[in-house]
């Protein structure tokens, strides 16, 4: 049994004059050897943009890219006439797949935007690229884990769904609220706490706090505060390079 805690003080942190970057695993002018990913998951960054700034056109080729809107507003476009605002609770999924150009800006001109960001390896290389968009509440979420999204083998039409065997979950926990997690033999889960505190199987989560877990089954939450988390459910081999 293995669970990781890691303090949100242990993760990259980069800011500049528009940004304030969190990166969980190695990216962009970050590298660290220990830090590449975890199973197919590749990226998690936690971004805060200043009002009016944003990410220029750049590509992408060969990921799943999910983002998650916390606060504020996030305006989407593409190479492939897509074009959208993401709100708080809203999921964003995007298969770069043989490539895709795209720009995410802050369409506030007033308040910040805080989104988180993932990428994880698909199950195939040169897919056609895509995107959609779903918004989620938090009281849809309320005290359980609700999925948002899956693979695209489940059959689940209520969520996105992504080239990989993984699933994503956010839940949305009261104060004394626990709840449980069942993870299945030979995958692993990366937790990460919105805001709020939980305790983990005994282990003590704060805001902006992450966990690794490996061999254990049950994993169960109990909120000390009002809290939200997001679980990634992962395999622990997974095919990529196809």
């Amino acid at each position: 049994m293995l669970i990781k805690i890691i303090k949100s003080s242990e993760h990259y942190r980069n800011q500049n004059d528009w940004l304030d970057t969190t990166h969980h695993f190695s990216f962009g002018e970050y590298h660290n050897p220990d830090k590449m990913n975890f199973g197919p998951l590749r990226v998690f960054n936690d971004d805060t943009i200043k009002p009016a700034t944003g990410f220029d056109f750049h590509q992408h080729h060969d990921m799943e890219i999910v983002t998650y809107v916390i606060d504020g507003e996030l305006e989407h476009k593409d190479n492939r006439g897509n074009h959208g605002v993401i709100y708080p609770g809203e999921v964003q999924r995007m298969t770069a797949g043989s490539g895709i150009m795209h720009s995410e800006y802050n369409h506030s001109t007033k308040e910040p935007l805080r989104l988180l960001q993932m990428w994880v390896f698909p199950n195939k290389k040169n897919l056609e690229p895509s995107w959609e968009q779903r918004k989620f509440t938090k009281e849809d979420a309320l005290n359980k884990f609700l999925p948002v999204i899956v693979s695209e083998n489940s059959g689940n039409e209520k969520t996105l769904h992504i080239h990989q065997d993984a699933s994503f979950y956010i839940a949305t926990l009261t104060p004394g609220t626990e709840i449980n997690y069942e993870l299945n033999n030979h995958r692993k889960a990366y937790v990460f706490v919105i805001i709020g505190e939980v305790t983990l199987n005994h282990n003590n989560m704060e805001t902006r706090d992450a966990a690794k877990v490996e061999e254990e089954n049950r994993l169960l939450f109990q909120a000390t505060k009002p809290t939200e988390l997001l679980l990634v459910d992962l395999p622990e081999k997974y095919a990529h390079d196809s």
